[in-house]
């Protein structure tokens, strides 16, 4: 059985997360959506709240093309939590070429500490490419319309954090 890993913050989860998230189904028998703590990001949903939305998010994407996929929060490095939940293929969205600076640079750092595990970059449909969920929050702060952004769920989420003054 071939497991992969899909990390991020995940904050929220958007239709490019999800996009991803479909395609990565058709290389893996078992997707694992690492949500990262990362509070150095300092998210605007708790991690419960993004482990809950990623949850309905993959429900639905299960529902229609089958497979399975774990939602497992992590606070360890993206190697470790990779071998904890024993992938061997970790799957990275890319949205631009500043992205993929950065993510060369991890890939060399992971290689060194696990060459048995393998980076896989994907780009998000053309049409999901520049959703990006510091935008999305953006957008939603300023009480602009994200619904070609996220789910309907996810966009009453993001309503409901900034109707409450998060």
């Amino acid at each position: 059985m071939r497991t992969g890993l899909y990390p991020g913050t995940f904050d929220p989860v958007t239709l490019g997360h999800t996009d991803i998230i479909q395609r990565a189904m058709a290389l893996v028998d078992r997707l694992v959506i690492g949500v990262a703590i990362n509070r150095d990001k300092g998210p605007l949903f708790s991690l419960e709240e993004r482990v809950a939305m990623v949850e309905a998010e993959c429900a639905t994407i299960v529902a229609k093309t089958g497979g399975e996929i774990i939602v497992h929060p992590f606070e360890n490095l993206l190697i470790d939590c990779a071998r904890d939940v024993g992938a061997s293929v970790i799957i990275r969205g890319l949205r631009a070429v500043a992205d993929f600076e950065y993510e060369f640079q991890m890939v060399g750092m992971n290689r060194a500490m696990d060459a048995s595990i393998e980076t896989v970059f994907m780009m998000a449909d053309a049409r999901r490419q520049a959703i990006a969920s510091k935008l999305v929050k953006e957008i939603a702060r300023l009480d602009g319309d994200v619904s070609k952004f996220v789910t309907p769920p996810v966009r009453d989420a993001l309503l409901a954090k900034y109707q409450r003054g998060a």
